[in-house]
């Protein structure tokens, strides 16, 4: 296990003191305005103490119109700075990396939780969301740009950009979802203007050691994966970038699409040049074995989720025991809770099949996505 434990460089910023990375979760804790709540503060800154070397936020949305879902932290206001600054304070006081994912949802901002009609590159029929103006892309821009201010001001070490999963940036990459027919669509060079002018902003504008990465999704929402490896390449040629965070749903799987078998996804990028750009890979890596696997593939570190949502001091216990058994699931409700969970996310949890155990009155609500 002794590649899990050696310190890693980056372009810009602290080195981190081991190659086990918080995975942005979902965990609803926030106050309903964005502000950090006391249980998301216990959540995040146990994961820095159980030994993390990076910690990263739920996804922070740079626009209340991109919120999307219920009690998520906000980063569209100065009036977020004040919790923040004290979960940067809370973070890097562990000796682990803090760094604010900034996201907005586009066309996954539910209506019913933002009170108006979702923004979108185009317009979008399944969910009711309007295609975003020329003006208000470059607007759009400039509030991720601001997000990472926002962040660099509170005390972070760095943010990272949500390109994946199917929101506003995976969005405009997709072309099945932007349809534009400006500065901002047709080509995959418009479609993905937005991001790399995201990126542009933040290294003008913030500190020359401010860790900036991007997450990209390789399939699904409309990803076609040899489009990803293209922009994949651009992010590590250009260098504009300190990591890479590839998610990728199962690291060990295979591409859907027939033409790309015979290696693995996370292969397929990890094949790719990629200078002193770091890459980070997520998706199904639950214990010990598994995260070596994957630094002998070549990766440069891993991003848990569920396994840490498991286990707050999962890179701790590794070192401390080769032969560390995570627990499987479904686990107890109070075995969650003593990792740190509070009530709402101890919910949520609950509507992710199998993962928590059923007890009477305990109904699963519908997964939010």
């Amino acid at each position: 296990m002794q590649s899990l434990f050696e310190p890693l460089t980056f372009l810009r910023g602290p080195a981190i003191k081991n190659r086990f990375a918080l995975a942005p979760l979902t965990n609803l804790q926030s106050h309903v305005d964005g502000k950090l709540s006391d249980d998301e503060y216990k959540w995040l800154t146990m994961r820095a103490e159980g030994g993390f070397s990076l910690t990263m936020t739920c996804a922070a949305h740079v626009q209340a119109v991109g919120q999307g879902f219920p009690g998520q932290l906000g980063i569209f206001s100065d009036d977020h700075l004040e919790g923040l600054t004290r979960l940067a304070a809370g973070i890097n006081k562990n000796d682990s990396l803090s760094i604010v994912q900034l996201h907005h949802a586009g066309h996954r901002a539910p209506k019913e939780l933002i009170g108006t009609q979702p923004v979108a590159p185009s317009d979008d029929e399944e969910s009711g969301a309007r295609a975003l103006s020329t003006a208000e892309v470059e607007q759009l821009i400039e509030d991720f740009i601001a997000g990472a201010e926002r962040a660099e001001k509170a005390g972070f070490d760095g943010v990272e950009i949500h390109g994946a999963h199917g929101y506003i940036l995976c969005q405009f990459l997709s072309s099945d979802t932007n349809r534009r027919d400006d500065q901002y669509g047709g080509s995959l060079e418009n479609r993905a203007r937005p991001l790399f002018d995201v990126l542009a902003g933040i290294r003008q504008r913030c500190k020359k050691d401010f860790n900036v990465g991007v997450r990209l999704t390789p399939e699904r929402f409309g990803i076609k994966l040899g489009e990803a490896i293209e922009v994949a390449q651009r992010l590590l040629d250009e260098a504009q970038i300190d990591y890479l965070d590839m998610s990728l749903w199962d690291v060990f799987s295979e591409p859907a699409e027939e033409a790309y078998k015979g290696r693995t996804l996370m292969e397929h990028f990890t094949a790719l040049e990629r200078g002193d750009v770091r890459l980070g890979v997520a998706g199904k890596i639950r214990t010990p074995e598994e995260a070596k696997r994957c630094m002998d593939s070549g990766v440069d570190f891993i991003l848990l989720g569920r396994a840490a949502i498991l286990h707050h001091d999962f890179p701790n216990q590794t070192a401390s025991d080769s032969s560390f058994t995570p627990a499987s699931n479904p686990v107890s409700a109070d075995h969650l809770r003593a990792e740190g969970l509070g009530e709402t996310f101890l919910e949520y949890m609950g509507s992710w099949k199998g993962f928590v155990e059923a007890t009477e009155g305990n109904v699963s609500p519908e997964s939010l996505g």
